[in-house]
């Protein structure tokens, strides 16, 4: 199962988005329950949430993130 989890795991309390993957509190407790395709439209948003709130990009796209 793909997922964008970095091991870095810190929720921004305003955003609600996990500043390691971008994951919302939901989407990370959900993970496991969507679909592939489910997981793979939330993994195309992850880098454009990250980049809004400005934090660090350490992943671009989906295919560069490793479990």
């Amino acid at each position: 199962m793909d997922s964008p989890c970095i091991k870095i795991c810190a929720i921004d309390e305003s955003r609600g988005l996990c500043l390691g993957c971008g994951r919302t509190r939901a989407e990370i407790a959900r993970w496991t329950s969507y679909s592939d395709s489910q997981r793979r439209d939330i993994m195309m948003t992850l880098a454009q949430r990250l980049a809004d709130c400005g934090a660090p990009l350490v992943a671009s796209t989906p295919s560069d993130i490793t479990n």
